[in-house]
């Protein structure tokens, strides 16, 4: 079995899209769901949550996987954990996800705004710490920047 990455390449921005663009969190219980998910693999130490947004059709998260973590097991936890508490007939994520790594702090900032402003420039509120579900409202749920972005 191949040694895990070192800490300091694995934090990343990291969007999953809902199956079809449903517009599932536009439903407040569904967003709060996927936020409660978010909130339980974070505190069971599956992963460091540094910033997030859960838009109508999709999440954006900064995430930096724990060192016996894989990114993709992290958005499995996150997608798969979401779907099997949710329930549904229908799919509920796309297959994938999109992931660019974090190497600096200056990415990670560019990143946790983009993150943060998302929900303005979508036209959902016209600032952002109101945003119910977003660590720009949540603070308690999100992370300081990883130790080796310095």
């Amino acid at each position: 079995m191949p040694l895990p990455a070192p800490q300091e390449l694995r934090t990343y921005f990291v969007t999953a899209i809902t199956a079809n663009r449903r517009r599932l969190f536009q439903v407040e219980a569904n967003a709060d769901l996927l936020l409660k998910t978010l909130a339980d693999y974070r505190d069971q130490g599956r992963y460091q949550l540094h910033a997030f947004v859960i838009m109508p059709d999709h999440l954006h998260a900064i995430l930096t996987p724990a060192p016996e973590v894989s990114l993709e097991k992290a958005m499995q936890y996150i997608k798969g954990g979401f779907s099997f508490r949710l329930k549904s007939k229908l799919d509920v994520w796309t297959k994938s996800f999109n992931d660019s790594q974090i190497l600096t702090l200056e990415k990670f900032q560019a990143c946790k705004n983009y993150i943060e402003q998302n929900p303005i420039r979508a036209g959902l509120v016209i600032s952002a710490p109101p945003y119910a579900f977003s660590s720009a409202h949540r603070v308690d749920l999100s992370d300081p920047p990883p130790f080796h972005l310095g």
